[in-house]
């Protein structure tokens, strides 16, 4: 692969995750209601998608 299409696929995985960590921090506070347990799994959830993403952003850096 070139440069710039790692680049290119780095930057779209991070936003990608970013959505997603943020998606399931939302859903996990509606689900709280109905099981406390399960919207802490969906926060765990979360907290490794932002680990994934600041990897993913170690990464493009080394780029």
């Amino acid at each position: 692969m070139h440069k710039h299409e790692i680049e290119h696929l780095m930057e779209h995985w991070i936003e990608h995750n970013k959505s997603h960590s943020k998606s399931f921090r939302e859903r996990a506070k509606e689900i709280e209601a109905t099981s406390p347990r399960a919207a802490e799994k969906v926060t765990a959830a979360a907290d490794l998608m932002d680990l994934c993403t600041s990897k993913l952003e170690e990464a493009a850096g080394e780029l």
